[in-house]
């Protein structure tokens, strides 16, 4: 079995949190479950509560990894993303939904700030 290359052992997820953290985000919480689904990465970019969706991918002959965000799967995330403001008390605050892009074979990775809207009132 081939040794995977150093870039690939390290989780798209994890680079995407460090990523975040030298842009200045604050990382408030890794993974977050419930019943409905789960968030990435839930993050404070000055006043404003961010639930990331890290899409990372070493090949990119399918499409890059935004364009699996698809509308389901956008749904889990603003149903997540209920519950976590429910659980947290943080109704008044601003919010917005971004993704990262992780590109495993060449250690890009994009930002893209406001990637979606949620489907329904949260």
């Amino acid at each position: 079995m081939k040794k995977p290359e150093p870039a690939k052992t390290e989780s798209g997820e994890q680079i995407a949190a460090d990523f975040l953290k030298e842009k200045g985000f604050l990382i408030l919480e890794r993974n977050f479950r419930c019943r409905e689904g789960e968030i990435d990465i839930v993050c404070s970019d000055g006043g404003t509560l961010c639930f990331v969706e890290v899409k990372s991918r070493s090949n990119f002959a399918h499409g890059f990894p935004e364009e699996f965000v698809d509308r389901r799967k956008r749904k889990k995330i603003t149903i997540a993303a209920s519950r976590y403001i429910k659980k947290h008390r943080v109704e008044s605050k601003p919010m917005r939904f971004d993704v990262v892009a992780v590109d495993l074979s060449k250690g890009d990775v994009r930002l893209l700030e406001g990637a979606f809207e949620a489907d329904f009132s949260i």
